[in-house]
């Protein structure tokens, strides 16, 4: 028996449709269309169980009809608002005279109903055949992002146009919604070096162009995240076990490595938003190739949540999530990534870091790259971004080589150098300067904004700049728990390699909120991702960079950003950008 796919899914208050299959290009199109008779079923049976009065006016005004015979009346009536006035249907057709007699409850029913569609988390796609290299003709780009405005134009054009003929007015105001899809995705299957235990994945589509349409406002079920991700030794047929239909792969570059990013429909919301964090991998670096990195977020048979493996055969590491709400937050998306980009950063030789790095070019002349080392909550993007707003007048350049995850490699000449691994940031919004977020409101993706550890996505850099290695002149571990006296000033530069290493070791910090942890906690080194899991190498590696970095004349040390310290949230960070300035200065060797 063949059963043949259905055009559109509806899941967890998201609607996910084939718009190749599903194209509407006229009113009657989409009036008639399953994905709209099945979104007024939905929304009919919604308001009965509501006990919506709504629905009485229906169940009045159709009396002879069941409540599965309902929806078909109410679309066929849809049907005919588009093209006809009130009273021209009741003098068509009188089984409709009195359900439009009262026209400001069907008004209602409209406006709901519209409001209804609204509310889901919308995602539009269209598939590209196999082996097309579609994807790399700017022609179908263009002919996508059309087809995605006209769908938007179209269902606004229907709601007015019903809501018109209703009333037998034109409204005063039009306020231009965002009516169609909210994100969308051109796919296409592309050939990779794929075998053995991984063969399952080989029909699953990669996203070759995403289409956001911003301000976008997502809310997963969680808003933080919790344990940590841990290794397994076996990788098996089970675990990997998935039906190819319910997935999507975005490929990223993540720094100079390859990532296939595979994600099940239930958080395509999240697996989309990696397009303003990460950037897509090109079809050559797809094609025929292996990916550095794996993630599949998802499965149904895990030995835990949150675990990762590497695959020493393949010369890749896989990164396993389960499916369920417990981790349904951007975090894990991102995190796991990084885990995996920093244990791979490890075998290279490279130092990962858990921390931000900017470029700074001061009018005056002169130049510093920075980087400051924390984990979250502990004050790195807050303090630069103060540094951003109050010394606008003295830098003519600031350049983000990364705001989250980096590493720390060797140039020609035996300098220290910085690496970044996205082009974007995932950030608290409770901690941005006042009024930031909204300043870049029309770029954005925002996460639970009324919860706390609300969460703003934004991109922030270019890929050419985390790839190309910036040369690393300041270095300093963000305390976010220790107030500023004499003895403990904002910044505080370390004499030794040995002191310093020791306080980027021990990794203290006070939890903020943005995971589990709660009070004064330590991480080794800052960074749970990777560095922990692969400590005696990384032990290793972090002596061989911090000695080098003494032996270069790097400045390290540590500065208090008090961000966790109730009350000093903004001034923490701001205070500290101040003296961070001071240092720029004096290493630029420009007066203050």
């Amino acid at each position: 028996m063949i059963t043949t796919k259905r055009p559109y899914t509806i899941t967890r208050g998201k609607v996910i449709f084939d718009y190749g299959r599903l194209y509407c290009d006229t009113p009657e199109k989409l009036l008639r269309s399953e994905l709209f008779e099945e979104i007024v079923d939905r929304f009919i049976e919604r308001i009965a169980s509501k006990g919506s009065p709504i629905f009485a006016y229906l169940k009045e005004n159709l009396p002879r009809l069941r409540r599965d015979e309902m929806t078909g009346a109410v679309v066929n009536l849809f049907r005919l608002l588009s093209s006809h006035t009130a009273e021209e249907i009741i003098s068509i057709n009188s089984e409709y005279r009195h359900l439009l007699s009262e026209k400001e409850y069907m008004y209602e029913l409209i406006e709901e109903l519209y409001n209804y569609w609204r509310r889901f988390e919308r995602f539009i796609f269209i598939e590209a055949p196999k082996r097309s290299r579609y994807s790399q003709n700017s022609l179908h780009h263009s002919q996508f992002i059309k087809a995605n405005e006209e769908f938007r134009n179209l269902v606004l054009y229907v709601y007015r146009r019903i809501s018109e003929n209703l009333i037998g007015k034109n409204p005063r105001v039009y306020r231009q919604l965002p009516a169609g899809a909210n994100m969308g995705m051109l796919l296409e299957k592309i050939d990779w070096y794929c075998t053995g235990l991984y063969s399952v994945l080989k029909e699953i589509p990669f996203i070759r162009l995403s289409l956001i349409e911003p301000p976008l406002i997502l809310y997963p079920r969680m808003n933080k995240r919790k344990g940590r991700f841990e290794e397994i030794g076996e990788l098996t047929e089970d675990m990997l076990r998935l039906n190819p239909d319910d997935w999507y792969c975005f490929p990223a570059k993540v720094g100079d490595l390859t990532a296939f990013i595979y994600f099940h429909k239930d958080f395509i919301s999240l697996g989309l938003s990696l397009s303003n964090l990460f950037e897509i991998a090109d079809y050559d670096e797809i094609d025929g190739r292996r990916p550095d990195l794996m993630l599949l977020f998802g499965l149904e048979d895990l030995p835990g949540d949150t675990v990762f493996y590497e695959d020493r055969e393949a010369g890749t590491l896989v990164g396993l999530i389960r499916h369920s709400e417990d981790v349904d937050y951007f975090g894990y998306f991102k995190k796991m990534t990084l885990t995996l980009h920093n244990i791979a950063m490890l075998r290279k030789g490279r130092l990962p870091v858990h921390g931000a790095m900017v470029y700074i070019r001061l009018k005056e002349g002169g130049e510093a790259n920075v980087v400051i080392i924390g984990d979250s909550g502990a004050g790195k993007s807050e303090t630069l971004e103060a540094l951003r707003t109050l010394a606008e007048e003295h830098i003519c350049e600031m350049r983000i080589i990364f705001d989250d995850m980096g590493s720390l490699g060797l140039d020609g000449s035996g300098r220290v150098v910085g690496y970044g691994t996205e082009i974007g940031a995932f950030v608290r919004l409770d901690d941005l300067q006042p009024g930031y977020a909204y300043e870049e409101i029309d770029r954005s993706i925002f996460m639970n904004p009324d919860k706390t550890n609300a969460r703003l996505i934004i991109p922030v850099t270019r890929y050419h700049h985390i790839i190309k290695g910036y040369q690393v002149d300041i270095m300093l571990y963000a305390n976010n728990y220790e107030q500023i006296d004499e003895d403990h000033p904002a910044i505080e530069l370390f004499e030794t390699p040995e002191d310093a290493l020791a306080v980027f070791r021990s990794g203290a910090r006070l939890a903020k909120g943005t995971t589990d942890e709660k009070g004064l906690v330590h991480t080794y080194f800052a960074n749970p991702f990777g560095a922990p899991q692969r400590k005696e190498v990384h032990e290793r590696s972090a002596e061989l960079y911090f000695r080098r970095m003494f032996e270069t004349g790097v400045k390290v040390g540590q500065m208090r950003t008090r961000l966790g310290i109730e009350g000093f949230e903004q001034i923490g960070p701001r205070t500290a950008s101040i003296e961070l300035f001071r240092l720029i200065q004096d290493l630029a060797g420009v007066d203050g």
